[in-house]
Order: C-alpha cells, then sequence, then structure tokens
C-alpha cells in the first residue's frame, strides 16, 4: 500500500488502521467469492474481521466504496500483466511461447481474482461508469501493449497493412476476458482445463501475426 491512507473523516490513519482497513478488504474479498456482491452487509464484514461495524464506517461509507477499493487494487496488480508482452518476439517458437504465456497469465489473474472481478463485470454491464472505468483499467494495459505488438509486425511488413491493430488487440483481449469468466463453464462443453489454454493461445498467435505457430 502505498501513499497516505485516510479514515473518512480525513484523519490519516497510521499503521495498526491501516492493517485493520486492509484486514476489512481482506475478508470482504473473501465473503464476495461466495455470496452475492448485494448479499455482503457491513455488519458480516465487520464480524468476519473481528471488529465493529463502527470502526467499518471509519475507512468506508458502504459496502460499496470498499468494493470499489478492492477492484481499484485488482487493476493495479493487472498492470502487471504487460510484463507478459514488453521486448517479447512474436517470430517463429518464441511467438508460441508468447501467445502461450500470454493467455496463462491472463487467465491465472482472472482466476486469482475471479470473485472481485464478477462484480466489476457486473457493474459495468449495467452502466455504472465507476466500475467501466475500473474495467477498462483492468484491460487496457494487454491492449495496448497487443496494439503495439501488432503495429511493429506491420511496420515490418509482417502483417498485412489493412489489419487496424487497435480493433485485433481489442478484439483478442475482449475474447480473452470472456474466456477468463467462462473458465469452468467449458466443462460442461467437454473441454478440460489442460486443453483451454493451448487451443486460445492459437487464436491469440492467429490474431496477432496472422499465421499458425511454428511449434
Amino acid at each position: 500500500m502505498t501513499g497516505q491512507v485516510r479514515t473518512v473523516d480525513g484523519r490519516v490513519a497510521g499503521r495498526r488502521g491501516q492493517a485493520t482497513r486492509q484486514k476489512l478488504l481482506d475478508c470482504l474479498s473473501e465473503m464476495l467469492s461466495s455470496s452475492p456482491y448485494r448479499d455482503v452487509k457491513v455488519i458480516d464484514v465487520a464480524r468476519k474481521a473481528g471488529t465493529s461495524p463502527a470502526t467499518f464506517y471509519q475507512y468506508f461509507p458502504d459496502v460499496e466504496s470498499a468494493v470499489l477499493e478492492l477492484a481499484e487494487q485488482t487493476a493495479a496488480e493487472g498492470s502487471g500483466l504487460t510484463e507478459l508482452l514488453q521486448g517479447r518476439s512474436w517470430a517463429g517458437k518464441s511467438g508460441w511461447q508468447t501467445a502461450q504465456e500470454l493467455v496463462e497469465g491472463f487467465l491465472e489473474f482472472w482466476r486469482r481474482n475471479e470473485a472481485i472481478l464478477r462484480v466489476v463485470d457486473l457493474g459495468a454491464a449495467e452502466g455504472d461508469k465507476r466500475f467501466y472505468k475500473i474495467r477498462m483499467k483492468v484491460l487496457n494495459p494487454v491492449n495496448n501493449s497487443l496494439a503495439d505488438s501488432i503495429a511493429e509486425l506491420q511496420s515490418k511488413g509482417r502483417v498485412d497493412k489493412d489489419v487496424n491493430p487497435a480493433a485485433v488487440a481489442g478484439s483478442l483481449v475482449a475474447m480473452l476476458a470472456a474466456v477468463a469468466s467462462h473458465q469452468k463453464g467449458f466443462t460442461s462443453w467437454g473441454v478440460k482445463q489442460a486443453e483451454l489454454k493451448p487451443n486460445v493461445a492459437l487464436l491469440v498467435h492467429l490474431g496477432v501475426t496472422g499465421r499458425k505457430p511454428t511449434r
């Protein structure tokens, strides 16, 4: 946690206060994994954290503001996904490895943060601009890195000049997000989890390079 953490009334929280605040967020995150977002009440979060509703209200006006804080933390973590693309090659076998590692990292990030990302998707789908902005914070780093990769390949004549890098990158990221949020559902279609990564990676590689991967 960086910078000063303040209470609702503007006071700077000390080390103990910051720890309490984070414990409330951790408990809320755990509850979201097993309860619908709108069923979570302040008193339940406080009880799980071993404190009182009054303490919760020192740090958050309501459950929604705490959820938004969790979502911001998740978006900040998601910015690290660009490391899967920065300086990576899309040529030959290296390109196939890049595609696989991107898909693996993206799916793992989604599994790790499934509960809060589900709430973000719900809020964004309902037109809440706060959740929409956070969703874009999660997706933009990967989208921008992919667009840059496609544009670079295009400048070298390895991707058709009529391709729009931003459109292709956006389509691939939208696909990744949809697949990531539906991971458990693939089993009902007869797809094993181990089969998901290489097949999605194939689509990503085709989308970026326009070519089948060299394995």
